[in-house]
């Protein structure tokens, strides 16, 4: 064994008396680093394992208490006791952490757990930690995102706003992240003014005493928005001069003014559909720059927004077009051929069929749908297709694409269409999923050009 070791120059050494380099000649080379560069190091490591490394020597006892990345992720508990018997633990991690903490200044906080209100005060306590710190990318993300639910939300601290000319100093703030926090619409655009370095914000909140919300400043250096959930706003107005990234799950009451670099817009919910007529209102201030869109489709429409549709307005630099599409019927093809139609440089196209299971799809095909869909689609280079079961309309689209996009390279099919239906009981929908794949293989292999790739996920 020795001669082996030697041959293969492998040292057996413990880990404490090999140097950084893989030498060993006994010295311990990474504790004679700057501070600053071990400070570095453990900025690189979750939390929990650079607290770990105080065990390794006096210069690494209280290091980790300076690294300037706090992110609280509590992944090894239980779903079952996440927030019963695991909640006091979690709030007491999080207080030891911040009491211990040494460094000036942090760059980023994170809380990621489901906390209701009956934890508003240390929340509360870690905010005001966190801005004393200047803190530039906070999250506070209090859902259970794989079982989501707004049953109890902690409320943002109206009395921590209040304090800001007096103790605590919001202009680091780069990044801020909300979700499953219950704040108003005042508290929302007291970040959008006294953050002065923000850009990007997300709030996803229930949102339920929120009506009127506005988004507007000529000196705001915004670049990503996101406002999700929210079932009570009635009215949003949207002018940034330097934002290029848009997420809304209503189009109820949007108006976009000033958005000159607005070039990626994704709008809709499962729980709030959009119509075309909402689509085509809210969005034709940005329809000429958007390079990427995306849309979650409602489960019905009428004859009337079938011809609006046909009027869809020509957006000339979209390159990338998602579309959550929750009801395949006689005439999603004709909806679906006057989007691509709109976007004649498009080159990537996502079809996600929200209906998990191929017994939920229709079969039939209108003709009609058939002879208006046919187009030449010169740039069209990838189609993917989320949800595919190999149905006979999963089937017919695909061979409308191969016959219209004349350049496609690639079509990918995945069975899954959304992280929704891997809630579903597992053994039933793997089942599916392997089913669909088997039959993507059988029905669509045989068919494809020479120069076009099938991916099967």
């Amino acid at each position: 064994m020795y001669k082996d070791a030697m041959r293969g120059k492998r040292s057996y050494l413990p880990p404490d008396k090999r140097n950084f380099a893989g030498r060993s000649d006994g010295v311990d080379r990474i504790s004679h680093l700057p501070a600053e560069v071990r400070i570095h190091i453990l900025s690189l490591l979750s939390l929990k394992e650079a607290a770990r490394t105080s065990i390794l020597s006096l210069r690494w006892l209280h290091m980790w208490k300076y690294t300037p990345s706090l992110d609280f992720v509590e992944s090894d508990v239980s779903r079952g006791e996440l927030v019963k018997s695991a909640g006091p633990k979690y709030v007491n991690m999080v207080n030891r952490v911040v009491e211990s903490h040494k460094s000036p200044t942090i760059k980023e906080f994170k809380i990621n757990f489901p906390l209701g209100e009956s934890y508003t005060n240390s929340i509360s306590r870690w905010l005001e930690f966190a801005f004393s710190r200047h803190v530039q990318r906070l999250e506070l993300h209090l859902d259970d995102p794989d079982f989501r639910s707004y049953g109890s939300c902690s409320c943002l601290p109206e009395e921590l706003l209040a304090r800001s000319n007096m103790i605590l100093n919001f202009n680091s703030l780069k990044e801020l992240s909300l979700k499953n926090v219950q704040l108003s619409g005042g508290a929302i655009e007291f970040f959008i003014h006294n953050c002065t370095r923000l850009e990007k914000l997300i709030v996803d909140s229930p949102g339920e005493n929120v009506s009127k919300l506005e988004v507007c400043g000529s000196s705001l250096v915004l670049k990503h928005l996101e406002i999700v959930s929210f079932v009570g706003l009635e009215s949003l107005k949207i002018s940034a001069p330097r934002l290029t990234s848009l997420r809304v799950t209503s189009l109820r009451g949007v108006l976009l003014e000033n958005v000159p670099m607005l070039v990626d817009v994704c709008a809709g919910s499962t729980l709030d559909g959009l119509d075309w007529k909402k689509i085509i209102h809210a969005l034709s201030c940005c329809f000429s720059q958007l390079e990427t869109l995306k849309l979650v489709m409602p489960l019905f429409h009428s004859e009337q927004e079938n011809d609006e549709l046909c009027n869809f307005p020509e957006m000339p630099k979209l390159k990338k077009l998602v579309i959550d599409y929750h009801s395949f019927d006689d005439q999603c093809f004709t909806r679906l051929a006057s989007l691509t139609r709109a976007s004649p440089h498009l080159q990537e196209f996502v079809l996600n069929n929200g209906h998990f299971g191929s017994g939920m799809v229709p079969t039939r095909v209108d003709d009609d749908g058939a002879a208006i869909i046919k187009f030449r689609h010169e740039h069209l280079k990838v189609f993917k297709f989320c949800g595919y079961y190999g149905c006979p309309s999963d089937d017919a689209l695909v061979e409308y694409v191969l016959e219209n996009c004349v350049v496609l390279e690639k079509i990918i099919i995945d069975p899954c269409t959304n992280e929704h239906c891997r809630h579903i009981f597992d053994r039933y929908r793997l089942s599916v999923e392997e089913a669909a794949r088997k039959n993507a293989k059988q029905h669509l292999e045989p068919h494809l050009p020479h120069h076009v790739e099938l991916i099967i996920l």
